[in-house]
């Protein structure tokens, strides 16, 4: 019996962005051909500058490429105008950043209700903390939290939605590595336990280890793509 073939989430087809800074153009994607598959954790690595972040904030909706088409599921998203990425981005789309972007004047819950009462189907605000492991924090303020529980917070946040992509930009790049491993066992665990396809950036190369695959950057290009055979938990990487 064939194995189906997995579903492919998110397709770029030459895709490139250019940017101008003074009088001199900086090419921050150069003809990047690239397929995200439905479930998967993907680790996004490479320096600073090699174009992972825009191409992240090209795949949310967030940015305009300057050539190129980029596809989720049978969607071009390179034909549609800023309402319609607007729509794209509510209705399928998490974002969690490096800088945790909480409210402070809220509190946990609080923070997350802000997805959960604009969004179509939410997850209890609870539900969504108690998932990042957060239940007895819910009412605690962003101050009264660590830099690794504010991120988890951001993290529920981000899942309320119950969004089919999960799309995350040096989610640890702030945190030491024990705060770090916590952040991403709850990505482990969110991409597990829900299928959510999720991206993840980073430039420490050791979380490649826990991805079902892995895309390299450099200047603007992708220079390899590999798959782990074998996935090492968040617990199991030494930083």
């Amino acid at each position: 019996m064939t194995a189906l073939a997995p579903e492919i989430v998110f397709r770029t087809e030459g895709v490139t962005k250019t940017y101008a800074s003074g009088d001199v153009m900086v090419r921050a994607l150069d003809g990047v051909n690239m397929a995200l598959y439905a479930g998967e954790l993907t680790v996004l690595l490479g320096p600073s500058g090699s174009g992972k972040s825009t191409l992240l904030n090209i795949l949310g909706g967030l940015d305009h490429v300057t050539g190129g088409h980029v596809w989720f599921r049978d969607t071009e998203l390179t034909t549609m105008g800023d309402r319609e990425l607007t729509r794209y981005r509510r209705d399928h789309v998490g974002f969690v950043f490096q800088f945790y972007n909480l409210v402070p004047s809220l509190t946990a819950r609080e923070n997350v209700q802000l997805v959960t009462d604009v969004s179509s189907n939410p997850m209890p605000a609870e539900e969504a903390l108690e998932l990042v492991g957060l239940g007895p924090r819910m009412d605690h303020f962003p101050s009264e939290m660590s830099g690794g529980e504010q991120q988890r917070v951001a993290i529920a946040r981000a899942i309320a939605k119950r969004p089919e992509i999960l799309l995350c930009d040096e989610p640890t790049g702030a945190l030491d590595s024990k705060t770090g491993v916590q952040v991403l066992e709850a990505l482990h665990g969110i991409n597990a336990r829900f299928g959510t396809t999720t991206v993840v950036i980073t430039h420490n190369a050791e979380i490649r280890k826990m991805a079902h695959r892995v895309i390299r950057f450099q200047d603007g290009r992708i220079v390899e793509t590999e798959v782990n055979a074998h996935r090492l938990a968040p617990s199991q990487i030494a930083w």
